[in-house]
């Protein structure tokens, strides 16, 4: 979840709305790449989630540690440490207590890779000593919404109140999942519409290639990707995959109607979330919004909104790639890898385009079910995500290779989708990986995974 946002003038017209977007626009040499990965903190011994408060073995004591000993800025909530910033990135925390890493701004994935391992060491030499331990997955596999602590965040309380009322999993979905993300730019509204449409269409692909969540509450769900049946039933107001992508003329200015059409969570005030949920932030554009009388919206008021649209992949000034489970270290870097090489070169995303653009409404409404649920076996006009896979990590392959962004012996970024090869090649996703081992290897016992899997 976004830290929140302070200053921006007031909103004097509605056309500043799609111009905040517009402004995300960037020449294709300042193209950056933004990763971002949630894991789950846990004692060692007990497996259980690690409480926000308990003294050294502590989420608090993990944050203050890389306060105190690496140097990141912190985060205040009140009395409460609740993220840290460093060098253009951010560590915060999810409702549950997981903790995300949305790292800076980068050239490549070969950047990307140092960032990440340099996170997980320091949280791997602040952890290790106290019994603390860090895994990713999508879905956690026998922690019950009960086991997992509340992180002391204004805009959590309002979230779990609201949840129930728009769906039966958002509370699952708020303290029992993790994910890996990307964030990446556009040059023009053109750009932007084109490669929300491929990101759109081909986000269930990565749904399957990063499918590592099979259980919750101790057993098999029959989804290989838990967190995306979970994403199913959260708040349809908020989620899915908005068809409005595809429509002709898309551009920001529909975005921006598909975002008021959104019911607000929260106002951020004077150090304190204000809950607005439910409401309109077009009554808060006219001075009518009940939980503020009389007063309208700043422009930081509009991107804290815009952080509460959660479809399957969204734009801010940038956009983002949402449809990937948690997963182990080499993963983290194989998302941007998959997603950059798709993008960022022009042949390859005409390419992804041609791919999937006969693919009908209901056919990518469907997709989105089945990937989740199926992963590499499901199908799409007649052909198996194995297949589209397959040839979409071709078409990433070919792209990252026309970037060329060599470091050390590396000529380029391709390298990185090789766990996502050998995926595809086996058949075989992490879930089903886990479903493996834990019938034939642990006879029914969760354990291993936060021994073997742990960073």
């Amino acid at each position: 979840m976004s830290i929140p946002q302070e200053g921006g003038g007031p909103i004097e017209k509605a056309e500043e709305l799609a111009a905040y977007l517009e402004a995300g626009c960037k020449p294709k040499e300042r193209w950056r790449i933004g990763t971002e990965h949630e894991k789950f903190a846990f004692c060692i011994d007990s497996r259980r989630p690690l409480p926000y408060e308990n003294g050294g073995r502590s989420i608090r004591a993990a944050l203050e540690g890389l306060r105190d000993q690496h140097g990141w800025k912190p985060v205040m909530e009140g009395d409460n440490i609740i993220g840290l910033t460093k060098n253009g990135a951010n560590v915060s925390l999810e409702p549950g207590g997981q903790v995300e890493l949305s790292g800076a701004p980068l050239e490549n994935i070969h950047q990307t890779c140092e960032e990440t391992n340099q996170h997980l060491a320091e949280l791997k030499s602040l952890a290790e000593t106290n019994g603390v331990g860090f895994v990713g997955l999508g879905a956690a596999p026998d922690w019950s919404r009960a086991d997992v602590p509340v992180m002391p965040k204004g805009r959590y309380g309002i979230m779990s109140a609201y949840m129930p009322k728009v769906g039966g999993h958002g509370l699952d979905m708020m303290f029992r999942t993790c994910t890996i993300q990307v964030n990446l730019d556009f040059s023009s509204e053109a750009d932007m519409a084109l490669k929300l449409k491929v990101a759109a269409a081909l986000q269930p692909i990565a749904t399957a290639l990063f499918a590592n969540s099979p259980f919750l509450d101790g057993k098999p769900t029959g989804w290989l990707s838990t967190r995306a049946m979970i994403w199913t039933d959260t708040d349809r107001d908020r989620t899915g995959a908005p068809e409005l992508v595809f429509e002709d003329g898309f551009g920001f200015e529909r975005w921006v109607q598909y975002a008021l059409d959104t019911p607000m969570y929260f106002v951020y005030r004077n150090g304190r979330y204000v809950d607005a949920s439910g409401q309109s932030f077009r009554d808060f554009l006219q001075g009518r919004l009940p939980a503020l009388p009389g007063e309208t919206p700043t422009m930081s008021d509009w991107a804290d909104h815009l952080t509460t649209l959660f479809p399957d992949v969204r734009i801010k000034r940038f956009i983002e790639m949402r449809g990937a489970d948690g997963g182990p270290w080499r993963r983290i870097c194989a998302l941007p890898a998959l997603w950059v090489g798709l993008i960022y070169d022009q042949t390859a995303l005409n390419a992804a385009w041609d791919l999937c653009k006969h693919w009908t409404a209901e056919q990518r409404a469907q997709l989105r079910i089945d990937a989740g649920r199926d992963a590499l076996k499901a199908e799409i006009a007649g052909r198996t995500v194995r297949d589209i896979a397959a040839d979409v990590l071709e078409i990433a392959d070919a792209g990252l290779k026309a970037r060329a962004r060599a470091a050390g012996f590396d000529a380029d970024e391709s390298h990185f989708l090789n766990d996502l090869r050998r995926v595809v090649e086996s058949g075989e996703t992490a879930a089903e990986e886990l479903l493996r081992r834990w019938r034939d290897e642990w006879d029914g016992d969760f354990g291993p995974i936060f021994k073997d899997y742990a960073y």
